[in-house]
Order: structure tokens, then C-alpha cells, then sequence
């Protein structure tokens, strides 16, 4: 399987209103260079592993954001079908939800989430969550090369 790879960041959330605020957030700081929003947790296995239409995975992302309560497909479902695989297990993944309940926490870390973030509410310190994890997770991190199948 050919893979290519550049600095993209895959959003999976049902919820337009927080994409097009995160989008915008990485937009405006200059973060990312490619992003590709999804709406479902399927469709984010169906891209992952290139069981969709196109049939072939087309880019291995630089970071996954994930949301926990998404449609057809939970987020921890698609979290450890991730972590699952040797080709996309080193992929960071930051689950960014709305619930701050314990019992999500510890499974999405038992799981290998990356870190676990919950969204502020107001606008400003919605921005600047996204801004803080860009920075770190896209310019200060460094991940090891995906590996292939």
C-alpha cells in the first residue's frame, strides 16, 4: 500500500459549529497546512483504513482530533481500532469532548489516547485550547515515522 505523507491533521466530529471553530483556530495561527474534517466515526475508519470508496488509505495523519460521542461509531471505538493497528498506532490522538466524566477519561487512556481535553465552552477559550495543542502537538512534538504494512 502506498501511503504518502504530509502535515495533516484529521478532525472527527459530528458537531459543525466546533470544527469550523477549530479549523478556523489552526487556520488563523498557522498551524496546519491540510486538514480533513469527518462527521462520523465510520467514515474516520473508512479514511484510516481505506475500506471507503476510494478504497486506499490517502495520507497518514500528523495528528487525529477526535470526539468521543460521534455518530454510527463512538470515538473510543475508532480510538482503539487506531491503536490497533501497527500502521496507524503512533499517530497522536487527542480526544476532544464535551464529557468530563471519569469514567471516559480512563477508558480513553487505557485505550492509548494521547491526551484528553475538554472543550471550553466560550469562544476565546475554545480558540485558545486548539492553539495551546497545535502548538505543542504539531510544531513541538515529534512523532516517529508511520510505519507500512
Amino acid at each position: 500500500m502506498t501511503i504518502k505523507e504530509y502535515p495533516e491533521v484529521l478532525l472527527v466530529e459530528d458537531r459543525e459549529e466546533d470544527a469550523t471553530l477549530t479549523i478556523r483556530a489552526l487556520k488563523k495561527y498557522n498551524l496546519i497546512n491540510e486538514i480533513k474534517w469527518l462527521e462520523d466515526g465510520q467514515q474516520a475508519l473508512d479514511y484510516l483504513f481505506g475500506t471507503g470508496p476510494e478504497k486506499v488509505l490517502q495520507a497518514i495523519p500528523k495528528l487525529i482530533l477526535l470526539d468521543l460521542k460521534l455518530p454510527r461509531v463512538n470515538g473510543l471505538e475508532v480510538l482503539e481500532q487506531i491503536k490497533a493497528s501497527d500502521v496507524l498506532r503512533s499517530i497522536p490522538v487527542i480526544m476532544m469532548t464535551s464529557s468530563k466524566e471519569d469514567v471516559d477519561i480512563q477508558k480513553a487512556y487505557s485505550l492509548g489516547v494521547n491526551s484528553y481535553i475538554v472543550k471550553p465552552i466560550d469562544f476565546m477559550s475554545f480558540a485558545d485550547c486548539v492553539k495551546q495543542l497545535g502548538m505543542y502537538w504539531l510544531m513541538l512534538n515529534q512523532p516517529p515515522k508511520p510505519t507500512q504494512e
